[in-house]
C-alpha cells in the first residue's frame, strides 16, 4: 500500500478545502465506507479523507439511527483533492471500478440505502465527468451483459449537509487494519478512452 496521505480533520471539525483555497471536495458513496475511504488514502492528490452521512433528511444521525435504513443518508467518503495534482477522473475511476453501481441500495452482503452509491458533486466540472465517466462505465458494463448503473449524481447543495460520522468510525482501517471491506465489485476495468 502506498503511503497514507495526511488526514488534516478530525470528527466534527470545520472542514478544509472549497472556496477560497486551491483544493476541491467531493462526496462519493459506494457502500461502507470504512474501505471506501482507505481507497482514497492511495489516490495521488488527496489531502484529506472522512467518512460521515449524507443524502437524508435527519440532522446530526448516529451510525446505528443510519444502520436502520430510516434517515435516507448514504455512508459517504468526503474527498479533498488537489486539482492540479490529479483530475477528478482519477477519482472517478476509482469509484466505478471499487463497487457494484447496477445493485440498488446494496453492495454484497450489505443491504440498504445506507449502501447506495452515489456522487455528491460541489462544482460544475465534477458534474460534466460524473455524467460522462457515468456513460462510459455504462458502455462497458453492458458489453460484459451487466445492467443498468443505478448511481445517484447529485449537487452536494442539493444531497443536503455531510455529517461526520463518529471519531472510531474516522481511517477505521488505519486503526484497525484487518477490519471489514466490502466491495462488490463488476471486475469491469473503467474502459480507457481516447480524447481530443
Amino acid at each position: 500500500m502506498a503511503p497514507i496521505q495526511p488526514m488534516r480533520h478530525t470528527s466534527g471539525e470545520q472542514p478544509a478545502g472549497g472556496p477560497g483555497t486551491d483544493l476541491d471536495v467531493i462526496y462519493l458513496a459506494m457502500g461502507c465506507f470504512w474501505g471506501a475511504e482507505e481507497l482514497y488514502w492511495q489516490t495521488p492528490g488527496v489531502v484529506s479523507t472522512a467518512v460521515g452521512y449524507m443524502g437524508g433528511t435527519t440532522p446530526h444521525p448516529s451510525y446505528e439511527l443510519v444502520c436502520t435504513g430510516t434517515t435516507g443518508h448514504a455512508e459517504t467518503v468526503r474527498v479533498e483533492y488537489d486539482p492540479d495534482v490529479t483530475d477528478v477522473n482519477e477519482l472517478l475511476k476509482v469509484f466505478w471500478e471499487s463497487h457494484d453501481p447496477t445493485t440498488l441500495d446494496r453492495q454484497g452482503n450489505d443491504v440498504g440505502s445506507q449502501y447506495r452509491s452515489a456522487i455528491y458533486v460541489t462544482n460544475d466540472i465534477q458534474l460534466n465527468e460524473a455524467m460522462r465517466t457515468l456513460d462510459e462505465y455504462q458502455e462497458a458494463l453492458y458489453e460484459e451483459d451487466l445492467g443498468d448503473i443505478v448511481t445517484e449524481v447529485v449537487p452536494a447543495s442539493e444531497a443536503g449537509p455531510f455529517y461526520y460520522a463518529e471519531k472510531h468510525h474516522q481511517q477505521y482501517l488505519l486503526k484497525n487494519p484487518h477490519g471489514y471491506r466490502c466491495h462488490a465489485r463488476t471486475g469491469v476495468p473503467f474502459p480507457q478512452v481516447k480524447r481530443p
